[in-house]
C-alpha cells in the first residue's frame, strides 16, 4: 500500500506578478512552480507552509485563505515513469510576505531549484509552470477543487 502524501503551496502575488520559483528537470528543461512542499506528521498545513517557504524562498509568510485543491496521481500523468504509484494531494494556499521579507533562495532548497523569481502573471499563460491547469484558475481567480491535473 502507498500512502498519499499531503503538500502545501503559497500563492503570494504582488504588483501583478506571481512569486515562484525556478527549476530544472531531468531533461535540462526550465520551469516554474510555487514554493511548498511535504507536509510532516503532526505538522498543520499551515506550519508546513510556513517551514517549506523558509526553506525554499527564506522568507517567512502569512498563511491566509486556501484558494486550490489538486490531485496528484502520477500514473495518469507524464512523470509516470519514475513513480507510477505516487499519489500527492496539494492544498494551494493565499499568502503574503510578512513586512520586510525579500524572497532569495533558501537555506533548504529543492534539488532542482535555481532561484526564485516574480513572474509577471501577464506572461504566465505561456511559461512553464506546474501545474499547468492551475494557470487558468489563477488568472481566472477561481477557488475551486482542481481534479487530477498535472
Amino acid at each position: 500500500m502507498y500512502p498519499v502524501r499531503t503538500s502545501t503551496k503559497a500563492v503570494i502575488i504582488k504588483n501583478d506578478s506571481l512569486l515562484v520559483i525556478l527549476g530544472r528537470g531531468e531533461t535540462g528543461d526550465e520551469y516554474y512552480s510555487l514554493p511548498g512542499g511535504g507536509q510532516e506528521k503532526f505538522e498543520t498545513l499551515e506550519d508546513c507552509l510556513m517551514r517549506e517557504c523558509l526553506e525554499e524562498i527564506d522568507a517567512r509568510v502569512i498563511v491566509k485563505d486556501i484558494l486550490f485543491v489538486r490531485d496528484f496521481i502520477a500514473r495518469n500523468h507524464k512523470f509516470t515513469a519514475s513513480e507510477p504509484n505516487f499519489h500527492q494531494i496539494d492544498f494551494f494556499f493565499e499568502c503574503t510576505l510578512e513586512p520586510g521579507e525579500v524572497p532569495k533562495n533558501g537555506s533548504s532548497p529543492d534539488s532542482d531549484q535555481l532561484g526564485v523569481y516574480w513572474l509577471p502573471l501577464s506572461e504566465l499563460e505561456t511559461a512553464t509552470f506546474y501545474p499547468a491547469h492551475l494557470k487558468t484558475a489563477l488568472l481566472a481567480r477561481d477557488r475551486v477543487y482542481l481534479g487530477d491535473v498535472n
